[in-house]
């Protein structure tokens, strides 16, 4: 193991790129963990690990350098060498493979020209099946190169090759998979509506909807549309058909994602109904039973246990690659709504006893409490002198007479637009149009120029019986 010296350096560089640092040990276990997922996804979480966890650093930077070896990408490799360098000089995995740096580069090169020259000779040939295979086989080696770029190109290029809902649903898939790895999330939700074009069967909607469900739910995680996430999380279906999306997130992370979310946007009733008393997502709640328990603590009023649940998990969610840059503000947002709902059934509370269900040892809640009370969050005041936070009760009275106000306006309102109407049509000013060739348009007629209408055409009547 590398001298702790060497490791403090690193993470102050890491630091000072505004990287986040976790000092905890994590609940999880590395090689558990990174088993869960197959792909490209692998590496970038064991680099994100590598370069955030402090006790994982040297452990995390070496499976990555191993991973980065079972693949092309050289770029990713010299990433994970350039870290572990500095974390663990001593290392054998710090020294430089030159060797394979120069073979996999000259493979790469070799692989790409093949490929190359056989989509050239597909075109030449003009069959339209054979150019979209080769267009994806060289889609999926630039992919696996590391050049995202050009793969792009060509699953694009793959688009007008595609004959049947499964090579559309293939090149979504392939372009999703290249857009969420360059963190490009509108464009996730964009070839997430073409891949789902008309023509599909029930059947085939079924099979494709956990992955569906996933990347919205990831694209709008990352647009901070928590609410959108969850329930996108919380309909991804049959967690067998979900371990086919372990390229980009694997069931536990459904479970956390879907969970977090849920508590940090959903109400008491919405929990639940949408997670607790969700046949489908039970499922994924078995595979991370503390976020089960973590909402239903919630549920039951035992709002304490539920935050002391989550911080202990904090690390974990830290080193998530989805969740570490939101992890802050979901906490926020739970730990609010857990303050709100414990002090709704009180006209006071004491601050000591706010202390002790929500604030560590030693600490006060009141700045907090005043932050929440600035921004609307909390109807509440603070007594000082008795240290007392007392709520801010609605004057029912007045809002009643504010309601009676407003309706009064509106009626007035309504009856002065009405007597204008009367006195357009006492004055003959109306705008009249032919009742043929105006179609719909007639059926919006308004009930006051039908009344006039009428009321003209009985006039004449008079007129002509006189």
């Amino acid at each position: 193991m590398a001298s702790a010296d060497p490791i403090l350096h690193f993470f102050t560089i890491m630091e000072s790129q505004s990287g986040v640092i976790v000092k905890e040990t994590p609940k999880l276990d590395l090689d558990l963990y990174i088993a869960n997922y197959r792909g490209r996804t692998c590496f970038d979480r064991l680099l994100l690990i590598g370069r955030s966890s402090v006790p994982l650093c040297v452990d995390a930077l070496k499976a990555a350098i191993s991973e980065a070896k079972k693949g092309k990408d050289v770029q990713r490799y010299r990433d994970a060498w350039e870290c572990i360098r500095i974390a663990a000089p001593t290392d054998p995995e710090s020294q430089l493979d030159t060797a394979w740096i120069d073979n996999t580069e000259k493979a790469n090169r070799m692989e790409t020209a093949r490929l190359e020259a056989e989509l050239k000779q597909y075109k030449n040939n003009l069959v339209k099946e054979s150019i979209r295979i080769g267009l994806r086989d060289l889609g999926e080696h630039l992919e696996q190169v590391g050049d995202l770029g050009a793969a792009s190109d060509a699953y694009l290029r793959m688009r007008p090759e595609a004959s049947t809902q499964a090579h559309i649903v293939g090149v979504a898939k392939h372009l999703i998979g290249i857009v969420i790895q360059r963190r490009d999330w509108p464009s996730v939700l964009a070839n997430v509506g073409k891949m789902l074009t008309g023509g599909m069967s029930d059947e085939e909607q079924k099979a494709h909807q956990p992955f569906q469900k996933l990347v919205t739910g990831i694209a709008n995680l990352h647009s901070d549309k928590f609410y959108e996430a969850a329930k996108n999380f919380l309909e991804v279906g049959d967690p067998s058909i979900c371990q086919g999306c372990n390229d980009i997130a694997s069931a536990n992370d459904v479970a956390t994602y879907g969970g977090l979310l849920a508590l940090a946007s959903m109400d008491r009733s919405e929990l639940q109904s949408r997670v607790l008393d969700n046949s489908s997502f039970r499922n994924y709640l078995e595979l991370e039973p503390h976020i089960r328990k973590a909402v239903s603590m919630f549920v039951n009023g035992r709002y304490s246990a539920c935050l002391d649940i989550l911080e202990s998990y904090r690390a974990d969610y830290l080193l998530d690659i989805h969740l570490q840059p939101h992890v802050p503000a979901i906490f926020s947002a739970i730990r609010n709504k857990c303050i709100v709902q414990y002090f709704i059934p009180f006209s006071c509370v004491t601050l000591e006893s706010m202390n002790k269900s929500f604030a560590k040892p030693g600490e006060s809640l009141e700045s907090e409490l005043i932050t929440m009370i600035r921004s609307g969050v909390l109807r509440a005041r603070i007594n000082t002198i008795d240290k007392l936070l007392v709520a801010v009760s609605t004057d029912d009275r007045a809002e009643m007479q504010a309601k009676g106000l407003e309706m009064a306006k509106n009626y007035e309102k309504e009856a002065l637009e009405r007597i204008r109407r009367m006195n357009i049509a006492a004055a003959d000013l109306e705008v009249k149009g032919t009742r043929k060739g105006v179609g719909n348009a007639m059926s919006s007629i308004s009930g006051e120029t039908w009344f006039d209408d009428t009321r003209r055409q009985l006039s004449q009547g008079e007129s002509s019986a006189g």
